[in-house]
């Protein structure tokens, strides 16, 4: 059944996402708002697919977070990068720079106000990424990043990236942990997924100005409570 199921899956989903970027591109021409409201739809959509199609859906623990904060979860499938769009109501997310020079999709992302960050962690761009942190936060967004950088595998633990500590020492926002399971049925480079429920786990906030080495690892530690 898994099998039928990720197969019906690509074949319905990938083909509304290219009609959904196509929508979205015009409405940049509207605005960044407009943009973020098709942005919603689109992970909307994402979401209908997964619980009808897939059979996955998502449960929420903990309070959702309100007013700019910085958000910093964990990354085990594609399923929480676009569920959280919803959940956390169009937040600006840092995503990889290769993923916001992909055409069509890119000006897109873009436009909807996501934060690109290149992989060489050079200090050029990590002020580009500051930058457009700070001017997400004057909007009034919240900001989202993946601190460990990447997809992991359940029970993988990397250290946290760079780049997260910069944003928090920058920003002076508190940060909201999220721990995710969502590798057990959306597995790393995988095309097959599988029927369940994926966790979302909003932990307590922890305020701004600690020294790097302990909000490094007490988010780290956060965010890895359902990796068992």
């Amino acid at each position: 059944m898994h099998i039928f199921r990720s197969i019906l899956f690509t074949l319905i989903f990938y083909p509304g996402s290219l009609i959904g970027v196509l929508l979205a591109l015009p409405a940049a021409l509207i605005g960044s708002i407009t943009v973020r409201e098709r942005a919603v739809d689109w992970a909307r959509y994402h979401r209908w697919c997964c619980r009808w199609l897939l059979g996955i859906r998502s449960r929420v623990e903990g309070t959702i977070p309100k007013g700019p904060v910085l958000i910093a979860s964990k990354h085990q499938s594609m399923f929480e990068t676009v569920d959280l769009v919803v959940i956390l109501d169009k937040p600006a997310m840092v995503l990889k720079q290769e993923l916001g020079d992909m055409p069509l999709w890119g000006r897109a992302a873009q436009a909807y106000g996501a934060i690109p960050v290149a992989r060489d962690g050079s200090a050029a761009a990590l002020r580009k990424m500051l930058r457009a942190a700070r001017a997400a936060v004057d909007e009034g967004r919240s900001i989202l990043i993946f601190p460990e950088g990447t997809r992991v595998a359940p029970g993988e633990q990397p250290p946290l990236k760079s780049g997260f500590a910069g944003l928090y020492s920058h920003l002076k926002l508190p940060v909201v942990p999220v721990a995710v399971d969502s590798g057990r049925l959306w597995p790393r480079n995988s095309f097959l997924k599988w029927a369940g429920i994926v966790t979302v786990r909003f932990g307590e906030p922890i305020p701004p100005g600690l020294p790097r080495a302990e909000i490094e690892a007490r988010v780290h530690a956060a965010i890895n409570v359902l990796d068992i």
